[in-house]
């Protein structure tokens, strides 16, 4: 007779590979949607913050690309220049996007709160951070600089513009894990806002948590947020984490500032030989 055995892991969490805007800084993830708008606007076609967002996770220049083949967009702009936009066309957006980026990003480049307290938590721990992002290094280095300053400084970093494909391809979280020397992917957590972030992270073969309320589906400046009513607050909360529950994500939660009760639960999972 064969008798198959898997083999399991039954150790603590190794790693936390965290996304960036929406995640760790810049609540609401601002400063995207700030760049995307401005570079529109300059080409004479307003884009809705919606449309702005759809894309969100992506590298950025996809994240163009994608816009540009919205049927709105695409029409506004054959309208507007008498043909679609080529890649020719999407590579001068994205050099003309890079400078509105950073702008933008230094702009909005405030951890969200409790993420440097949490950092240290989990470093205390034992565990490893990571971060990945759609941003490219030059983006990515005036951010890091600001967070770092503020006390945070991830000890990976990989962006999508340095792997083969960003996501939902698992390849920057992979990057992530080499670089931190992880023993197995089943002891690594993905945390993003978007689903494209989740699907990275699941692709990756490991466990996902996604944020709501500080990223991406909520929107909104951390202000704007507080100044809503509890009942609206609840509806938009509802709304992002049926959106990122889809998405598969394991768990789903409002904040990094409620993230360790949830590592703690994939530890007794992982205890119990569970896999992602």
């Amino acid at each position: 007779m064969n008798f198959h055995y898997q083999r399991s892991y039954r150790g603590p969490v190794q790693a936390v590979i965290f996304d960036w805007a929406g995640t760790t800084v810049d609540f609401g993830s601002l400063a995207p949607v700030a760049a995307f708008t401005r570079l529109f606007a300059a080409q004479g076609i307003d884009l809705g913050l919606d449309e702005a967002r759809g894309p969100m996770g992506a590298e950025k220049r996809e994240h163009i690309r994608q816009l540009c083949a919205l049927p709105r967009i695409a029409a506004a702009w054959r309208n507007r220049y008498g043909e679609s936009p080529d890649e020719a066309t999407i590579d001068r957006l994205y050099r003309e996007f890079v400078p509105l980026q950073v702008t933008a990003i230094r702009d909005s480049a405030q951890l969200i709160p409790r993420c440097r307290e949490v950092v240290a938590a989990l470093r205390g721990r034992g565990i490893r951070i990571g971060a990945n992002t759609g941003y490219s290094r030059e983006m990515l280095e005036t951010l890091a600089q600001a967070a770092a300053d503020q006390g945070y400084r991830p000890d990976s970093s990989a962006c999508a513009t340095e792997v083969p494909r960003g996501r939902p391809f698992p390849h920057m979280s992979l990057k992530n894990a080499i670089e931190l020397e992880v023993e197995t992917l089943h002891a690594c957590v993905k945390v993003d806002d978007t689903a494209p972030g989740i699907e990275e992270g699941l692709n990756a073969g490991m466990w996902t948590i996604a944020v709501a309320v500080s990223g991406n589906e909520v929107g909104l400046a951390l202000d704007d947020w507080e100044a809503l009513t509890p009942a609206e607050q609840q509806r938009r909360r509802v709304a992002a984490y049926t959106r990122l529950r889809a998405s598969g994500a394991h768990y789903v939660i409002d904040t990094i500032a409620d993230l360790l009760p949830y590592i703690e639960l994939i530890e007794r999972r992982l205890a119990r030989g569970e896999r992602p």
